[in-house]
């Protein structure tokens, strides 16, 4: 018997619910600034999840908690994970060639030339800038693929979340209570020469990779990099950002795999190097980088 949703969760599936229907008719400009309004007001009231962004930015930034500069990146921190829910309420109705024409990107070729030669792609990135937005780029460009989506509360609000991904085009297979065979499917599209997406900093599993991330021990999901050492994927990395009003995508070069060591010690290492990758993405925008949630096993541990 399934659990029942709690009022706040039910609260929360109904807001975007109306997000979804009423937000795409509404004008831009004037919500863009209400959004802008609430995360300023979330942001005055400093509350656990923007605690807890602060301190995860002090650690890219070198900065300690409390000075002015690391407050007004927090502060436009969460203007950008505000900005990432306006958008997405927009973007089912969004023409996919504006998307596409309003998408900057660099290292595209590494994902259009592998897939032309019949190479499967693994796109791996951090949660950053809207990747929505980046997946409707990639579909729009002639790449749909399959990602995998953390099971939200309700589920009625992870079905909606579902729902506007394969809007989009992506294949969305759910991380827990699907079939169980995630990684088989994941392994399957890429052998034929299809694309996955994946985010990839953050381990919800038990299944992680530990490597260090700004200097920092953390652990990061392993179906990336074991994907490319057990499959021959191209794996690429890639940043997502916001630009201006427009967005910004860097895809960098395929991740090698070494060709010593036992399959474990070759999956660690194509995960040190991932990891090194999105060091330099982050640190280039830190105020995209939405990670409100505790990250560093040392933080975990308190």
């Amino acid at each position: 018997m399934s659990e029942k949703p709690s009022l706040a969760d039910r609260v929360v599936a109904a807001g975007f619910a109306t997000g979804w229907t009423l937000v795409p008719y509404l004008p831009h400009k004037p919500v863009a600034a209400v959004f802008r309004f609430m995360a300023d007001r979330v942001w005055r009231k400093r509350g656990r999840s923007v605690r807890r962004l602060e301190s995860n930015l002090s650690r890219v930034t070198g900065l300690p908690v409390g000075h002015p500069e690391l407050a007004e990146l927090t502060r436009a921190g969460m203007r950008s994970y505000f900005r990432y829910f306006h958008e997405i309420f927009i973007l089912p109705k969004m023409d996919r060639a504006e998307v596409v024409r309003r998408t900057r990107v660099t290292g595209a070729e590494y994902v259009h030339d592998n897939v032309a030669n019949g190479r499967g792609v693994v796109l791996a990135l951090p949660h950053m800038g809207n990747w929505d937005q980046a997946g409707a780029w990639l579909v729009g460009v002639g790449h749909p693929f399959t990602t995998v989506a953390e099971r939200l509360k309700p589920e009625s609000l992870f079905r909606r979340y579902v729902a506007f991904r394969e809007g989009l085009g992506m294949e969305v297979l759910p991380l827990t209570g699907g079939d169980g065979h995630n990684f088989g499917t994941l392994a399957q599209r890429v052998r034929r020469g299809g694309v996955v997406c994946l985010p990839a900093e953050r381990d919800l599993t038990k299944g992680g990779v530990e490597v260090s991330f700004f200097g920092a021990a953390t652990k990061m999901p392993a179906g990336p990099p074991l994907l490319a050492v057990q499959t021959g994927c191209a794996l690429l990395p890639a940043i997502v950002y916001f630009d201006g009003e427009d967005w910004g995508i860097d895809i960098g070069p395929e991740i090698p795999v070494p060709e010593e060591g036992t399959r474990q010690e070759r999956t660690a290492a194509v995960a040190q190097a991932l990891a090194e990758v999105f060091e330099k993405g982050i640190s280039a925008h830190p105020q995209d980088w939405h990670m409100l949630q505790r990250l560093w096993l040392e933080d975990l541990a308190r």
